[in-house]
């Protein structure tokens, strides 16, 4: 007969098996129907935005996409692959010269974004996560993309330029998207890697949004330049998960983030405001401990929305094209145990879901293609591509 201890401990290992769960692993159809039908009850079916959508090709666990000016794509492979993808002659070619990525739990091959003056530089930036002393934390680096053989594709001289401070034991919640903004600034969002706590220490960059140079030193203007080397980076802090940033097209940034058990947020973000994570969540957590909402801690930043049931946000973009008219200047988020994408309107007062897409599949990551159309990256083993476009 197991004792009382052991008992205590395989609640406690279960317990923490289902955190690192919530939005990379699981899959809700019930929270899925039950939200989806409070979205469609804030919308008039005469405004849904009609689409249609078309299988391109597949990937194994892809996690980003970007887009090169000739119309060819750049898919990350969790395992540690880039793929360079020409959607013309449904060509695939594997990068060279990619970094050992620890691939396990959330973590492998993660983002990936051009240098604002690409065609000059040719300099693209990865992110994925590292093993290193004290466990795992992600990475972000710099390289050059060596086209000049079509069937030899290189990343060069790759260079680390940011990493998570500490790095810790377990696989979850690296986050590590990458944007530049309109400053031609690298952004970064930063997982708080299931620990809670460093999502308020300063002197960590975990559970943050962090504004560097695109050389991954701290940018000037940051709002805590007098509090140490990490303070520097960080732009706002108490974040859990974010795995969607965008900026809307007014230059407003945009933070799409998991909550708990519930919670699930998008949040404006503001230089130097608290989030509050982990001592404010309009989610609990996933032992059944209460968190305190948003509203009774005034002081931290509420999310502009959010969700419960949960979304499990995989991916945020902003819509700006002609195709889509519903959609345009509308917030699209990628959506992965409700296998959706969320269209949110964050001009509204309050910001507002006005239209839920069915995918019936996880949703890893969504591009604006140069024709205003929409690719659509799935989730998981034999992860499809897909075209949309207007129907």
């Amino acid at each position: 007969m197991l004792s009382q201890f052991k008992i205590k401990i395989l609640i406690s290992c279960c317990a923490l098996a289902f955190n690192a769960c919530h939005a990379e692993n699981s899959s809700s159809k019930t929270n899925q129907e039950t939200s989806t039908s409070a979205a469609k009850s804030n919308s008039s079916s005469s405004n849904l935005q009609k689409y249609k959508t078309e299988q391109i090709a597949e990937f194994n666990e892809p996690w980003a996409i970007t887009s090169l000016k000739d119309g060819r794509l750049l898919i990350t492979e969790r395992k540690g692959k880039l793929q360079l993808f020409d959607p013309k002659t449904k060509q695939k070619v594997e990068v060279k010269g990619l970094p050992k990525v620890a691939y396990g739990g959330q973590g492998g091959l993660g983002d990936i974004v051009l240098h604002p003056q690409f065609e000059q530089n040719r300099q693209v930036y990865i992110s994925y996560a590292a093993a290193g002393q004290g466990g795992y934390g992600a990475v972000v680096a710099r390289g050059e993309l060596d086209l000049s053989n079509a069937q030899q594709p290189q990343l060069k001289n790759l260079k680390t330029i940011w990493q998570q401070v500490p790095k810790v034991q377990g696989q979850g919640h690296y986050a590590h998207r990458l944007l530049f903004g309109p400053d031609d600034k690298l952004w970064i969002s930063s997982g708080e890697r299931q620990k809670f706590d460093p999502a308020q220490d300063m002197q960590s960059n975990l559970g943050k949004i962090l504004r560097l140079n695109d050389d991954g030193t701290s940018a000037s203007g940051n709002p805590f330049m007098t509090r140490g080397e990490i303070a520097k980076q960080v732009w706002t802090l108490g974040h859990r998960n974010p795995l969607g940033i965008a900026f809307d097209p007014k230059g407003q940034l945009w933070v799409a983030e998991m909550g708990p058990k519930g919670g699930d947020e998008l949040n404006r973000i503001i230089k130097g405001e608290n989030y509050g994570y982990p001592i404010v969540s309009n989610g609990d957590h996933y032992d059944g401990k209460d968190i305190p909402d948003h509203n009774t801690r005034p002081e931290f930043k509420a999310p502009e929305i959010s969700w419960t049931p949960v979304i499990s946000p995989s991916s945020l973009i902003f819509y700006q094209g002609d195709q889509f008219p519903a959609w345009k200047n509308k917030a699209l988020i990628g959506g992965l145990s409700s296998e959706a994408i969320m269209v949110v309107d964050t001009g509204m007062k309050p910001v507002k879901e006005v239209q839920r897409l069915d995918m019936k599949h996880r949703i890893r990551d969504l591009l604006e293609a140069e024709d205003s159309s929409i690719w659509i990256l799935e989730d998981g083993k034999n992860a499809r591509l897909i075209k949309m476009t207007a129907k």
